[in-house]
């Protein structure tokens, strides 16, 4: 059996979930592809796919070996074009996860550019507030803002985000400007909690080179960055908030910044991503011109 090609025969059926269409697509007999597949089963010890009369589906072990077979191939196609220096001839898949501030606001208007340079690069990109699971989810890189647990994985510093106290012209205009720390009792905060249930401590900021936490009021608690600031903008009270996520409402005048001489720790940026020997020619290549991108950005 010749596995690369099984490996080939398997992704097709896998996405066109129908051993006639990839035989058709290929020019091959539909029971050759079916006992080709059968044969790369029978040297896993698992089952690939669910077979039914109407359609063909991956298993649990289907989906896991369907990924990794993606990577293997899309790296043995960069091997072979590996002593070119046409762009054209980087290709293969890239699975990238970042917050969704940083993607809106820096990489998505810079990412034309990158694509068009490296046309044969597929760019898979998850943006949400969640923390994946980088090894387990088969992530080649990922950024994260804010301090780092210890997960084995190889980190790189990016820089630190500049962290500012806003609130929207209605909601001053309704409650008046904090001028002290002691002012925020009378305030309301916009809580953030990546888990609901969990409230924050409070307004972070720091004096006298520490971190001093200060209670105020607020009743809404949020667990996405797209509504934390949908709900300043609305008028819902006060939040702390990268100043590069912000920057298009402070220019309209829709946020002010409030507190300057009180504004939180600035947050780190990290660029992650698993321990490898050897990072493949495009992964390579895209975590350069991120790190290029957000420095440009970051303080």
């Amino acid at each position: 059996m010749d596995k690369i090609h099984a490996m080939q025969l398997f992704i097709r059926v896998a996405e066109l979930e129908s051993f006639s269409r990839a035989a058709d697509t290929l020019g091959l007999p539909k029971g050759s592809v079916s006992r080709q597949i059968q044969a790369l089963e029978n040297h896993l010890g698992i089952r690939l796919l669910h077979r039914t009369t109407r359609r063909v589906q991956l298993t649990q072990d289907g989906m896991v070996y369907y990924e990794r077979a993606k990577d293997l191939l899309s790296n043995l196609d960069e091997l072979d074009g590996m002593f070119q220096h046409d762009p054209s001839s980087i290709s293969g898949r890239l699975r990238v996860d970042m917050p969704v501030a940083v993607a809106k606001n820096l990489v998505i208007p810079k990412l034309p550019a990158f694509l068009q340079q490296y046309p044969g690069i597929e760019l898979e990109l998850s943006s949400s507030d969640r923390l994946v699971d980088v090894i387990r989810e088969g992530f080649d890189c990922v950024v994260r803002v804010g301090a780092l647990k210890d997960s084995g994985l190889v980190a790189r510093q990016l820089g630190k985000l500049t962290i500012i106290n806003c609130a929207s012209q209605g909601y001053l205009a309704r409650f008046g400007y904090p001028e002290r720390p002691d002012d925020l009792a009378g305030h309301a905060l916009i809580h953030y909690s990546a888990n609901i249930g969990v409230r924050p401590q409070g307004f972070e900021m720091k004096v006298d080179n520490a971190v001093r936490w200060v209670k105020t009021g607020g009743v809404l608690t949020v667990n996405s960055t797209e509504t934390y600031q949908a709900a300043c903008l609305a008028g819902l009270g006060i939040i702390q908030a990268p100043r590069i996520g912000v920057r298009d409402a402070l220019r309209s005048g829709q946020l002010v910044e409030i507190l300057p001489q009180y504004r939180a720790e600035p947050m780190p940026v990290s660029l992650i991503y698993p321990h490898r020997r050897n990072l493949s020619r495009r992964v390579h290549l895209f975590m350069e011109w991120l790190t290029g991108l957000l420095k440009g950005y970051v303080d």
